[in-house]
């Protein structure tokens, strides 16, 4: 049966501008560069792959040596006569007998090559030939399936010892997506061979080095008001350097010719060309209507504790002016001329630049401070990001806002990755926020996972976003990309093969909130509509278990004690004779309480290991419990995580490290929802862990200027429909667009067999004498709903 209620909004009550507010993140994980949106299909293709990216790696990673009818040779890589310095390796092969021709063949990604009939694509390679008794000799290109089915052919004649670049088309017979490259020579001597690319034609907007049409097609229909770019942890993760293979991510290595830019090792396992590169960023983020908003690295990485000295920080400094003048300068200043030599005289426009990536640790903060005044001095329009570490609260979080603060940054960028259930009982986060604080950037947000439900639990949270436009400027989801068969982190937006994309119901959710976004926010009454339903505020009561993280070789527990702070009753247990938990491993159950208000304390010595201890506590099966975790990630952390239906989420963290042979005192006291963590005495973590309310309706409005529409978005996660009134008190409605997502099992996913499973669906609704100011619209269970109110013309 549905419910009834009302929703009034008028445009004399603009609230805040929504500005820039839902745009998109690229990290180049998953494989979402290369093997991904950069349209390149060799794998490999400078022979630089090295065990420093991945320990499975060599230099003839996705190669084979291919000798036929009676052939020999020998293959090697060499250093000696580089095609350049930045890439030095390259491929020989000795042709010891011609027979039908010797060579080498490439796999590409995934299944292999992907081909379409009739399509067109571009070869390219350096080579020379050394001992060879002809001037010149063909080589032969082909691309064949497993079978040896030619699905396309060129040829192209190599000679002289000197490094030289040949072309050639090569047009697909038929369609395959198991194709392999395969360079055969005959002769005599050696050929070498460096810098092999094989590109299709139709790239993304015809651009040279360019996108895949396909995915890069996803990302411009999203209608993003921002890109953010290149990361994430890749940015900060690495050594000072800028020439080490394992550097962090410095832009200055990611321009000019594609062939001569330096091979980087991903922090995500893999090797990176950095064929998409800065530039390749900028043009992507105008070709697909974003503004781009670059990520520098501080001089420090966190992960590492690689640090540059203060008096050292000017070259990094000047990476960032520099940036902002390669985005922006004419083309009479150094760096804006070097982007006209690139191929784009006129200037990106950029406006925001983020300084670090949720970054942790007083050496950022002291390090952001020279970053900060040095950009405003010279850009005072600049707007500056911040960063405030990777949790939702705790410690570092705090010093982020602090330093924020302090130096009137713009913005403060906010990460998490949590459970549905932590959004919808979050849903309200931000009304709180002063709008003359710096604004939020959540620059990396998600729930965990890709199903019909994650996206509503989403859409909810994003009604919040945009409710609270006062304090939140900019948002995006992450991850972006993912490559189904180099997986790196789920869930992620939009995931793809190497001849088929498919985008989530989460995609599906930012589309709606980005195509329809508005450009003021509009207030919102409601009545009628029924009260908000606790689905659980019951005390934290359940099992208990204590252990070591699984890095944490040997250690010892002692003085184990449950108190309820009641009643003083005092619960001791040995650890020795503990029951090990049937579900997590390396801790052992200590038993269960349901007392309201209970103190769990221990001692704890870690005698050999690099973590710290794991201390559960609140179990109800399920996976639904809390994790109180000592010296976690890099041994660096404690950090307080609820887990609903095994779905983690981060409620606090602070920094600490254990250290070996050093006795602690441990204490969490648990107070109905709160919780408090002690360390030798010391609070070091503190947070509620909010009840999980679901509100009747999730909604939100705002006023788009050039069509001067006013637009209602809804979000329904209940399984009941909702008959709302809309009342719009200073216009008359003609017509209403509908967006629906709806009609779903909360279960459903998409998937390469049905893309748009869930989809929403366009409509039209006719209001009654197509001149009135309210109108009465059926909100579907389960359901996102976008309502485009027309005036009449």
């Amino acid at each position: 049966m549905s419910k009834v209620g009302r929703l009034s909004v008028s445009l004399e009550h603009r609230g805040a501008k929504l500005g820039d507010l839902f745009g998109i993140f690229f990290e180049d994980l998953n494989h979402a560069a290369d093997g991904g949106l950069y349209g390149e299909l060799v794998r490999n293709r400078s022979f630089e792959f090295d065990p420093i990216d991945n320990r499975s790696y060599h230099a003839l990673t996705a190669w084979e040596k291919i000798e036929r009818g009676g052939g020999q040779a020998q293959v090697s890589i060499q250093t000696e006569a580089p095609l350049n310095t930045k890439n030095p390796h390259y491929a020989v092969i000795e042709i010891v007998a011609e027979g039908d021709g010797v060579g080498l063949m490439n796999y590409g990604y995934n299944t292999g090559i992907s081909l379409k009939q009739g399509e067109q694509y571009l070869f390219s390679m350096y080579a020379k030939r050394e001992g060879s008794k002809s001037e010149a000799e063909a080589i032969s290109i082909t691309v064949e399936n497993p079978d040896g089915v030619v699905l396309a052919e060129a040829s192209i004649a190599v000679s002289g010892n000197e490094w030289t670049r040949y072309e050639a088309i090569l047009t697909a017979k038929s369609t395959d997506h198991s194709g392999r490259l395969i360079i055969l020579t005959k002769g005599t001597g050696s050929l070498a061979l460096d810098h092999i690319s094989l590109f299709p034609k139709e790239t993304f907007k015809q651009r040279s080095n360019g996108m895949r049409q396909d995915i890069a097609s996803m990302l411009q229909e999203l209608k993003p008001k921002f890109m953010r770019f290149p990361g994430g942890c890749l940015v900060h993760d690495g050594s000072l350097n800028a020439d080490d293979r394992n550097s962090m991510y410095r832009w200055k290595n990611t321009i000019g010719p594609v062939h001569e830019r330096p091979a980087r090792r991903s922090n995500w396992g893999y090797n990176q060309t950095l064929g998409l590169g800065y530039y390749e960023y900028f043009v992507l983020s105008e070709d697909i209507g974003a503004k781009p908003i670059p990520v520098l690295p501080a001089g420090y990485d966190p992960h590492h504790k690689r640090i540059v000295p203060i008096e050292e920080l000017g070259p990094w400094i000047d990476d960032a002016l520099d940036l902002i003048e390669f985005a922006n300068g004419s083309i009479e200043t150094t760096w804006g001329a070097k982007r006209a030599e690139l191929g784009h005289p006129e200037p990106f426009g950029m406006e925001y630049i983020a300084i670090g990536n949720e970054e942790v640790g007083e050496p950022f903060f002291e390090r952001y401070t020279y970053f900060h005044n040095a950009i405003k001095a010279r850009y005072p329009e600049m707007k500056i990001i911040n960063s405030s570490g990777p949790f939702p609260a705790g410690g570092e979080y705090e010093r982020g806002w602090a330093s924020a603060r302090e130096h009137r940054s713009d913005y403060v960028d906010e990460h998490y990755y949590v459970s549905p259930e932590w959004m919808l009982a979050n849903i309200h986060r931000y009304a709180s926020f002063s709008a003359d604080d710096p604004k939020v950037f959540l620059g990396e947000y998600a729930s965990w996972g890709n199903t019909y439900y994650n996206a509503l639990a989403e859409a909810a949270y994003m009604t919040g976003l945009q409710n609270n436009a006062h304090a939140v400027g900019l948002a995006c989801y992450a991850p972006l990309l993912c490559n189904v068969d180099y997986v790196n982190w789920r869930p992620d937006l939009i995931w793809f093969n190497n001849h088929q994309v498919f985008g989530t119901p989460n995609y599906y959710v930012q589309q709606l909130f980005m195509h329809h976004q508005g450009d003021y926010l509009l207030e919102m009454k409601a009545e009628g509509l029924s009260q908000p339903i606790t689905v659980n505020e019951a005390p934290i009561t359940g099992k208990l278990a204590l252990g070591a993280n699984p890095d944490t070789a040997e250690f010892s527990f002692w003085d184990i004690q449950l108190k309820n702070n009641i009643t003083g009753e005092i619960l001791t247990i040995d650890y020795a004779t503990a029951q090990g938990s049937e579900t997590y491993r390396n801790l052992r159950e200590l038993g269960k309480t349901d007392w309201d208000h209970y103190t769990i304390s221990f001692k704890a010595r870690r005698l050999e290991g690099e973590k710290g201890f794991e201390l559960s506590f609140g179990d109800r099966g399920n996976g639904n419990r809390y994790l109180w975790e000592i010296g976690g990630w890099q041994n660096q952390d404690s950090a307080l995580v609820s887990f609903v239906n095994g779905r983690g989420s981060c409620l606090t963290q602070s920094l600490f490290t254990v250290e070996t042979d050093v006795v602690y005192q441990f204490s969490l006291e648990v107070t109905g929802r709160q919780l408090k963590a002690y360390i030798n005495g010391e609070l070091i973590n503190a947070e509620e862990d909010k009840p999980l309310v679901i509100e009747p309706l999730y909604y939100t409005a705002s006023y788009e200027e050039a069509s001067g529409d006013i637009i209602v978005k809804a979000v329904n996660v209940q399984n009941q429909s909702l008959e709302i009134a809309f009342d719009v008190s200073d216009r008359s409605i003609g017509s209403v667009e509908v967006y629906e997502l709806c009609g779903c099992q909360l279960e459903d996913e998409n998937d390469f067999a049905a893309p748009t499973r869930v989809s929403p669906k366009q409509k039209l609704y006719h209001v009654e004498h197509n001149a009135a100011e309210s109108f009465t619209y059926m909100i579907q269970p389960h359901s996102v709903t976008v309502l485009r109110l027309k005036e009449v013309r």
